[in-house]
């Protein structure tokens, strides 16, 4: 067997083909590089670099985590990996992203690199030699064969073939143990079952196929769960399962869709989609099902997510007591009790000082420090400046762990929203609905941005889309949907939001309502607003001019709002 490297007497990596090329192996590298569904940070694309060049170069034996921490991470000599655990986190975020990378973009990728756990020699496989079940398998990469079907009444049509070829060239990425070291926070871990095909035709057998495909590529955008998908066994850890059913009939097909408790079989979450079969309303049906049942289990408010956090307890391990940290988020901003925030903020100060590399855990606490700022009544920019500050500190620092998680994206973009870089911050907001527009969270926030700052017409659509979208609390997009429809003169449904939204402990909840109530003519509602605020926040009517500014990007919107309060009686004449 040899590489042709240049070099005389390369070694040959043991996990490596004798059919790969160096050239072929680097050419794959420079593919998962250049990839938007690559998401690794820098250090980490440099991680994977090195090791592969050292691996290629026949040094295997070289790679160790002391010259990875000297060589990538600009680590002393004095550096000892008993001590410092840079290296081994590092290797473990990278082997998700490569993951994440296989279920997506690399679907089809002529090369498998890997990163077997126990080490950090970059292993290789082609994607044709992958061989399932094997004593001595692919590096720690398994692929699934397409099983066949119940019954084949006919020839499988050209197309369907195709669609079943891709299938079976699926991947499952599973590097060593399941079970996250110690040194990392839990996240949740779903296993996605092949859907099954319920009458055996080969039409329904391709659109199970594409469809339990599509389902992971939609699921694997968001950040904080790992998608499993594997023909072995499946590690305790793997608490939840996606399984899956599709029918046809008379030219309609039905889809049913569960997730389960892998522990008691019992069904958290369930829901059943039906469409036409044909092409073009199949192909669509198929994409929007997948993007649901992302969102309807993977967002923050989704069922994967309420699931773990009736599972929170007192005295957890460190690293569920940080992943519960960042569910008690969630729960706060729920309600927007601003009596929780403090014990919240704490919490998440404590997961990020035991886990300096969560990088959600680092965006939810800029969000916290966020909240604090624009929540703080009176406005004193002495106090607000460095919070704020602080706040987008916090977010730098989990977009440089993670540049493509959302809700570090998220963070960014609010802290640089009240810091007055609108551009900025609406840049970033472009770039998370690229990466993950099913996220209705980020889209509800970004729309919200993009509305505040004088995009009406592009931003309250997103409002609106992220409400009926979203499976958890709605009163804050229903406040943003009231202010969307003041700003576009129809005053009316601007009462009908304001009044669906339930948030009487907001102040600024207050606010809106008294502006929309008195531009509406609705007297005693407005002055009900008026006296409320007057008892419960008077440095906040005080410096409501202040406030309204802070909050509008364009001057002429911050100007007609405050007319608003004025005939409210929260402004002077």
């Amino acid at each position: 067997m040899k590489i042709d490297d240049g070099s005389i007497g390369a070694k040959l990596n043991v996990h490596q083909q004798a059919d790969l090329s160096t050239d072929d192996c680097r050419a794959q590298l420079a593919r998962i590089l250049s990839s938007a569904d690559f998401q690794a940070t820098d250090r980490e694309r440099r991680f994977l670099s090195y090791v592969v060049d050292e691996t290629l170069a026949g040094r295997s034996d070289r790679i160790k985590a002391y010259s990875i921490a000297v060589e990538v991470f600009d680590r002393g000599p004095s550096f000892d990996p008993q001590t410092d655990p840079i290296v081994r986190i590092a290797a473990s975020h990278l082997r998700r992203s490569l993951e994440r990378y296989y279920l997506t973009a690399g679907l089809a990728d002529p090369i498998l690199i890997g990163l077997p756990k126990g080490g950090y020699v970059a292993a290789f496989s082609s994607r044709a030699n992958v061989a399932p079940g094997a004593d001595e398998p692919a590096p720690a990469i398994v692929g699934e064969p397409l099983q066949q079907p119940r019954r084949l009444d006919k020839p499988v049509p050209i197309a369907a073939m195709a669609v079943l070829a891709a299938a079976a060239l699926a991947l499952v990425l599973w590097f060593g143990s399941s079970r996250l070291s110690p040194s990392e926070p839990e996240i949740p871990h779903l296993l996605v079952e092949w859907f099954d095909d319920m009458n055996g035709s080969s039409a329904t057998t391709a659109l199970a196929r594409g469809l339990t495909q599509e389902v992971i590529s939609q699921l694997s955008k968001f950040s904080d769960i790992v998608v499993v998908q594997s023909l072995g066994q499946v590690g305790p850890d793997v608490r939840y399962a996606l399984a899956g059913s599709v029918d046809m009939s008379a030219g309609t097909f039905r889809v049913r869709v569960r997730m389960l408790n892998r522990a008691d079989g019992s069904v958290l979450w369930a829901h059943s989609y039906d469409g036409s079969t044909t092409v073009p309303e199949l192909l669509k049906i198929q994409a929007d099902i997948a993007a649901n049942v992302a969102t309807s289990l993977a967002q923050p408010y989704g069922a994967l997510f309420e699931a773990d956090a009736k599972r929170a307890v007192p005295d957890a391990p460190d690293d569920q007591a940080a992943y519960f940290c960042t569910l008690s988020y969630y729960s706060y901003r729920a309600g927007f009790n601003p009596e929780s925030r403090p014990a919240v903020r704490s919490c998440l100060e404590s997961a990020v000082e035991r886990f300096p590399r969560y990088a959600t855990a680092w965006a939810l606490l800029s969000l916290i420090y966020i909240d604090e700022f624009r929540f703080y009544y009176p406005f004193e920019s002495q106090k607000s400046a460095p919070l704020i500050d602080r706040a987008l500190a916090a977010a730098d620092r989990a977009v440089q762990l993670e540049p493509n998680n959302v809700r570090a994206l998220q963070a960014q973009m609010m802290a640089l929203y009240f810091r007055g870089e609108t551009e900025a911050a609406i840049r970033v907001g472009r770039r998370g609905i690229i990466i993950n527009p099913n996220d209705t969270v980020f889209v509800g926030e970004y729309g919200y941005r993009l509305a505040l700052s004088g995009n009406w017409k592009e931003g309250c659509p997103l409002v609106a889309e992220a409400r009926n979208r979203n499976p958890g609390p709605l009163a804050y997009y229903e406040v943003a949907l009231a202010i969307c429809a003041y700003f576009n003169r129809d005053i009316e449904q601007a009462v009908m939001w304001i009044r669906k939204a339930n948030v009487p402990d907001n102040a600024l909840y207050r606010v809106i309502a008294a502006a929309i109530f008195a531009e509406g003519g609705y007297a005693a509602d407005a002055e009900r607003e008026r006296s409320w605020l007057m008892l419960h926040e008077p440095g906040l009517v005080a410096n409501v001019r202040q406030e309204a500014l802070l909050r509008f990007g364009n001057s002429d919107d911050a100007e007609t709002f405050l007319g608003s309060l004025r005939k409210a009686g929260l402004m002077p004449n």
